[in-house]
């Protein structure tokens, strides 16, 4: 899709449709100068419809008038000083799901070119920082029209150009064209991360996610590696290995690497990459098994943040690393009671193999922490106990650095992705040592999402270490309460926020 700015009277704009973003209670205000052009057409159809800018609905009005494009969708921002985040974080957001919801309306209604005008004019809505609204409506219009459609044998082509209209008072900017830009390079990758999830597990697998790895790494000037089943016996990574051998596919850690010429900090971002869990020999029901393509969210976003932060040229450098495996049932399969040596050392039984997320996790950390980070952060759909405490709406975080957590809570709320802080009291380890073994993969269903969290924290050797549970929020099943800039499926949750995190 492409995206650019125009400074042009709206007398002249060219488009099929006009997106306009309003806040509740300031309508008319904010609309004044279109609906002067429209001669008193869009207040009447505003005032007939009894539209109030509540949020995420839209009014199409098809106006007579001077201006350039045949219909205005007028699009409802709620009150954006409301919400979850601080006021500027909030009123970005409000920013980022109207510009969604428009897009999404006007493809419904199979536009193909949409203006969106930011009325700078209205102190309600851009009220300070113009370049984050400016990327804000960039990310908005690329995730709201997002579709996962490769398996469609007929589809509906999308919206093929969106034009960010900044009004006559302001001046168009090379400050402004980087904001756009950042905006487009973050939401694709997000997207990216998306059709990697949704992909289907007989076409998204440990081996081909590698490829498409290499191939990315090669495209943006990242170093690959990847590991196979002997270089990780070779690399003592005993507890991936175990998940893995019950499949065919052959397991992989696959490492990306973002290396500046004078790096600042060194981040390692770890992901949980089973491209489908069964459960193992601890079976999971038959339903539970639908969206287990899913369980690679994690691996998913890293590869997202990865492409993002070669892209944008972040000063630091990042590492990448991912393991990738497949949990299946089979003669070989990992088996409860087996005890599993991971990289670090330390040995770990085998209580239920559907707990087996954190044993990958285990060997993948080992190594990030032996690179000497300043800081390590995986992501992981690791409990179904995070998604129960959470809803479908936040992730949950743990750690050992309270500065970082806070980092990382404040990179979320600047991408509009909440993270509530959940403890991790010492009896949660507790909870996980084991009677014959250092740990167990286990420790009982009460506080079950902390008890995972502590047993990677035995992993990561003292560094700092923040630990994101996105099972709450990485794959929308049900439409309800879905925010238009969400798909149902896969939503690509953490590669903003590990972004923001880079470049705050």
């Amino acid at each position: 899709m492409k995206l650019e700015i125009q400074t042009q009277a709206l007398e002249q704009v060219r488009a099929d449709a006009l997106l306009v973003l309003v806040a509740e209670g300031n309508v008319l205000g904010a609309l004044a100068g279109l609906n002067r052009l429209t001669g008193g057409s869009l207040a009447a159809a505003l005032e007939y419809s009894g539209f109030a800018g509540r949020r995420d609905k839209t009014l199409s009005v098809y106006p007579s008038g001077k201006i350039g494009a045949p219909r205005v969708i007028v699009v409802g921002m709620g009150n954006p000083d409301s919400g979850p985040f601080s006021a500027e974080h909030n009123r970005l957001h409000a920013i980022r799901r109207a510009a969604a919801a428009g897009v999404r309306e006007a493809q419904a209604q199979k536009v193909k070119h949409v203006g969106v005008l930011v009325p700078w004019g209205d102190p309600q809505i851009w009220k300070d920082a113009r370049g984050a609204a400016l990327q804000a409506v960039a990310e908005g219009a690329v995730l709201g029209a997002y579709r996962y459609t490769t398996y469609k044998s007929a589809e509906t082509p999308g919206i093929e150009a969106v034009d960010v209209i900044i009004d006559r008072g302001a001046r168009k900017s090379r400050d402004a064209a980087a904001a756009i830009e950042r905006g487009r390079v973050v939401a694709e990758a997000t997207c990216l991360t998306r059709d990697l999830v949704n992909g289907p597990p007989n076409e998204v697998n440990p081996v081909t996610l590698a490829d498409l790895c290499r191939k990315m790494a090669k495209s943006h000037g990242l170093k690959f590696t990847v590991w196979g089943p002997e270089e990780l016996e070779k690399q003592r990574m005993g507890a991936i290995l175990g998940v893995g051998r019950g499949s065919r596919v052959p397991t992989q850690v696959i490492i990306l690497e973002h290396r500046p010429a004078r790096a600042a900090k060194t981040f390692a971002f770890c992901g949980k990459g089973v491209t489908f869990d069964s459960g193992g020999l601890s079976l999971k029901p038959a339903d539970s098994m639908e969206t287990m393509k899913g369980d690679m969210s994690g691996a998913a976003a890293v590869v997202g943040a990865l492409q993002t932060a070669a892209a944008l040229k972040v000063p630091h450098r990042v590492l990448g690393v991912i393991g990738a495996v497949e949990n299946m049932t089979g003669g070989a399969a990992l088996k409860p009671g087996e005890v599993l040596r991971a990289r670090n050392g330390k040995t770990i039984e085998v209580r239920n193999t559907d707990a087996e997320g954190r044993l990958l996790l285990a060997d993948i950390l080992s190594w990030a922490a032996e690179q000497n980070p300043d800081m390590i952060i995986d992501l992981a759909t690791l409990t179904g106990a995070a998604r129960i405490a959470m809803g479908s709406h936040t992730a949950a975080v743990m750690g050992n650095d309270d500065a970082w957590i806070g980092a990382v809570i404040r990179a979320g709320a600047a991408a509009g992705e909440r993270i509530w802080q959940l403890p991790l009291w010492e009896e949660f380890l507790d909870a996980m040592k084991g009677e014959i073994t250092d740990l167990k993969n286990t420790g009982g269903r009460n506080g079950g999402a902390q008890k995972a969290a502590a047993f990677l924290g035995e992993f990561v050797g003292g560094r700092p270490w923040v630990h994101l549970d996105i099972a709450p929020v990485a794959y929308i099943e049900q439409s309800e309460g879905l925010a238009p800039h969400l798909p149902r499926g896969a939503t690509g949750f953490g590669v903003r926020t590990l972004v923001n995190l880079l470049t705050e």
